[in-house]
């Protein structure tokens, strides 16, 4: 039996920071870190049959092309990311009132839809980047036994060694996406890359205010990085932890990125919103047909 003190839920028998009951909870996610991203996906919807808010955690359940769908909102960075994919998880592989594990597991089908900067010259802004790989910085998974069966090791020792990473920072870790969610993305329009999870927007991800950097080369050895076939290709702040847990708790996980901004060409488009909602139609079409 868990104990109320590990797996808290509110007085009305959602679990605590979501605020879900295992009936609101599609078997399709849409992770977003904009709470306003929420809407933007759910508007796409035929029906909506709930709604739930707390704190940066939104939540709207309905239906696109008669497939039932939930969008939530994460917030940023990986220490939330390790909020909702253990509550998600909770909500339908543990048996709230009882307490207990159940025997039946139940895997949910997680895709990400997230902005990102570019770390190469020839990926141009408002491309759109499936994730096959993410990097984590933020060394979170870490924390958790038994992770390196899930993590591709050789890849981890390679770039630890090129960029001479430093034992002062957290240990880096890489798992790849669900395979089965990547090769529903292989259109013309999608990139495949590999993407850094940073803790921070900008010392972790190299920018330069007042403090300086522990490591101010990291991002030009990021650019010139290849392992076999790989590069990588653009920074954001969940992948590594959305494709961590997933793994390690039985989903599938997936992250596709807009690219807002190119750190090698100091492009940028800040007006991105109707990108993002090509690419939201184009991510719930894929995922229906």
């Amino acid at each position: 039996m868990i104990q109320q003190s590990e797996l808290i839920l509110n007085s009305d028998g959602t679990i605590f920071h979501l605020h879900l009951k295992p009936e609101n909870l599609a078997d399709q996610v849409i992770l977003v870190g904009d709470q306003a991203r929420v809407k933007t996906v759910a508007d796409f919807f035929d029906t909506i049959d709930f709604s739930a808010q707390n704190r940066e955690f939104h939540t709207v359940t309905g239906r696109y092309n008669n497939q039932r769908f939930s969008v939530i909102s994460t917030g940023i960075g990986t220490d939330n990311i390790d909020i909702v994919l253990n509550e998600l998880d909770a909500l339908v592989n543990i048996d709230l009132e009882k307490r207990e594990i159940k025997k039946e597991k139940r895997s949910l089908k997680i895709v990400r839809i997230g902005t990102s900067g570019a770390l190469q010259e020839d990926i141009p802004v408002n491309a759109y980047v499936v994730s096959q790989k993410s990097i984590g910085f933020d060394g979170m998974l870490k924390f958790y036994a038994h992770s390196e069966p899930f993590c591709d090791l050789p890849f981890e020792k390679a770039f630890k060694q090129f960029t001479g990473w430093k034992d002062t920072l957290p240990d880096a870790y890489v798992v790849d996406a669900s395979k089965r969610l990547a090769d529903r993305f292989n259109g013309a329009e999608f990139r495949k890359g590999v993407t850094i999870s940073a803790p921070g927007f900008y010392g972790p991800q190299g920018r330069v205010l007042r403090l300086p950097l522990a490591m101010p080369q990291l991002n030009k050895l990021i650019e010139q990085f290849r392992f076999e076939d790989w590069k990588i290709t653009n920074f954001e702040m969940e992948s590594s932890a959305i494709y961590g847990l997933s793994k390690m708790l039985g989903h599938q996980a997936l992250t596709i990125c807009l690219i807002i901004a190119n750190r090698f060409t100091g492009q940028a488009n800040e007006n991105y919103r109707p990108e993002m909602k090509k690419l939201i139609k184009m991510v719930l079409d894929c995922l229906t047909k």
